[in-house]
């Protein structure tokens, strides 16, 4: 079976998060999207597991599922912040659990360590090994994955509080691990180019902090296997990863080197010749991802190990609609076009993937039409992200005000004719 996945997911009780974040709307808009497999998200945290508890049903395969039928599996993120070899550490994981009384037992271990209940994303001050021996310690079978693994400030790799080797950070719990999380600002290809991550799954999902299509599914991965919580981790300890779906690095908002505050934006050579000191006001930049990648990799750009999973690398459609049409992504008017299309192939993923160009061309304005295939091909630029500033898809020519009538903006999609996806 194909199995679309989206398994470090957030709800409402995170830091940050729309506060319309339930299982009725993560349901709804991965349908919508093209997934068939959603991570719970913030399982230790007691209201939200109340909620998990009473929405979504166990038959015994590690799969939950809502009363119409999606796919849920148990997840969690947590935040490890603690000083090893004289330096701050500040590490994200992603947990994944089989079942309710497995969750229940991590839940009673976490709470000796501190609170569960002020954010779906609990910081404790234990180390990574620490933290992988008390998990395996309660259940053989669940799964750590290292987080955005080269975002600056929360991750393994990452320029401000990182490790420079995964063997450095998880020491003599590295074996426990099995798959590495990419983080927008970077894709598989970027992770090739260090050897120490040959014998790790590369996996992508999107972090989301909510549910609305540009956000939910950004980025995914796929099994091709049954749908069983056992044969999803035998895949990540196997490598049997069928391809990933990732957006553009330059998307991300941590890709290159950059100050914010003064708009500077600067490639690894441009940060090494300023002594990664922003020529502006002469404050140290923060390093991005790219940066970071150059610092570590041992392999020359280009190289592909004989046994990676392929990725597509795709920008989501509201974004490419909302730049052609000139409107913001949550526009009355973006959201129209996006109905138009989905009402059409059924989801996203099926216009971004598998809609036939001649298709595309009769159900939509022909500058999307083609707007629709660059994007399948990797043919649309994107102006990079730093420094907290997402990545911009740049197209040449938007779409004139008078192919399709402007209309007032709303804070919500307008959902007729898609009562099949509720």
């Amino acid at each position: 079976m194909k199995i679309i996945s989206d398994l470090h997911i957030h709800s409402r009780f995170s830091r940050a998060t729309s506060k319309t974040l339930n299982i009725a709307n993560l349901e709804k808009y991965a349908k919508i999207k093209g997934l068939n497999l959603l991570g719970t998200g913030d399982f230790t945290h007691p209201e939200w597991l109340k909620e998990l508890k009473n929405e979504l049903i166990e038959d015994g395969s590690g799969i939950l599922k809502t009363k119409t039928g999606f796919n849920f599996l148990l997840q969690t993120e947590i935040s490890l912040m603690y000083s090893q070899d004289g330096k701050g550490r500040r590490i994200h994981n992603v947990v994944l659990a089989k079942n309710f009384d497995i969750v229940e037992q991590i839940s009673l271990e976490l709470r000796k360590k501190g609170r569960l209940d002020y954010d779906g994303r609990p910081i404790f001050g234990i180390s990574c090994p620490e933290f992988v021996d008390l998990m395996k310690n309660i259940d053989k079978d669940i799964e750590i994955i290292p987080a955005h693994i080269w975002t600056p400030w929360f991750s393994l790799f990452g320029s401000n509080s990182g490790f420079d080797s995964i063997k450095e950070c998880f020491k003599e719990k590295t074996d426990e691990i099995h798959a590495i999380e990419t983080g927008l600002s970077s894709d598989p290809a970027m992770n090739w180019r260090l050897s120490q991550l040959d014998k790790f799954s590369i996996v992508s999902f999107s972090d989301l902090h909510s549910y609305w299509p540009w956000r939910i599914g950004r980025e995914a991965t796929i099994f091709n296997c049954k749908l069983d919580y056992d044969e999803i981790i035998s895949s990540l300890k196997n490598k049997n990863i069928d391809m990933t779906l990732e957006v553009n690095p330059n998307y991300g908002k941590y890709h290159l080197d950059g100050h914010r505050l003064c708009n500077v934006c600067l490639e690894p050579k441009g940060s090494i010749k300023n002594k990664n000191i922003c020529p502006k006001c002469g404050r140290k930049i923060t390093i991005g991802v790219l940066h970071r990648i150059e610092e570590l990799a041992d392999r020359n750009e280009g190289y592909k190990p004989k046994d990676a999973a392929p990725f597509k690398s795709l920008i989501p459609l509201s974004e490419i609609l909302s730049h052609l049409l000139g409107t913001g992504l949550s526009s009355k008017k973006t959201w129209k076009e996006y109905y138009n299309l989905i009402n059409k192939f059924s989801s996203e993923f099926n216009v971004l993937l598998d809609a036939k160009k001649e298709e595309i061309e009769k159900a939509t304005d022909e500058k999307i039409a083609e707007a629709i295939i660059d994007n399948r091909e990797g043919k649309i630029k994107i102006k990079p992200g730093y420094d907290g500033v997402y990545g911009e898809p740049v197209f040449e020519n938007k779409i004139p005000t008078n192919k399709i009538n402007l209309e007032k903006e709303t804070s919500g999609p307008k959902q007729e004719g898609l009562n099949k996806f509720f």
